[in-house]
């Protein structure tokens, strides 16, 4: 269950880093939200979508270069502290990948997997803080539909470009040079 907890001071990262080791812990809109682990079937969802990306877009064998991926990263931006299941920025907007915990330069693709525990904020608070960042693309991966949404900024508005559901490829903005199963993103 996603839990917010509504302090009567806005959070701050001190309550980032005072979470319990096994929770997500973000803040949107000056309150803390905690989120359990992702159960392992949102992880195996995230881990086929990096593997697929990586290898293509980080510039693996016959892939076009020019991207870096990462898996939970924790975003600052502003006053927010977002972790989005996958993210990854343009390596011209970025060239060299920090050795850091956390970034403060907003990502040009991110990708939620939906979860019954995650899927409200990930719909609303996230969706419009990763607008108000100007993040251009955002995926937002269904494992229990099986579905992908594709979604583009476009005029500081978000917009569905390309619709998936399983038994087909997905080919989409900004990785539209390659197709792959969606349903090699489920365990079955």
């Amino acid at each position: 269950m996603n839990t917010q907890t509504r302090p009567a001071r806005p959070a701050t990262y001190q309550d980032v880093l005072d979470a319990p080791p096994h929770m997500v812990a973000e803040i949107a809109n000056g309150r803390l939200h905690l989120q359990p682990r992702p159960a392992m079937r949102h992880s195996r969802a995230t881990f086929g979508m990096a593997g697929r990306l990586d290898e293509a877009f980080r510039g693996g064998p016959g892939g076009p270069s020019g991207w870096h991926f990462a898996i939970e990263p924790e975003f600052h931006l502003g006053p927010d502290v977002l972790v989005p299941d996958l993210a990854a920025r343009q390596r011209e907007r970025m060239p060299v990948f920090p050795d850091t915990a956390a970034c403060e330069l907003a990502p040009d693709w991110v990708c939620e997997i939906l979860s019954p525990r995650t899927r409200r904020f990930d719909l609303t608070e996230k969706r419009e803080l990763y607008r108000l960042a100007s993040v251009a693309h955002l995926w937002l991966v269904d494992p229990d539909a099986r579905t992908l949404e594709a979604f583009a900024l476009v005029a500081a508005a978000w917009t569905l470009a390309a619709a998936f559901q399983d038994g087909g490829d997905i080919r989409a903005a900004p990785f539209e040079a390659l197709a792959f199963p969606l349903a090699a993103l489920w365990p079955d």
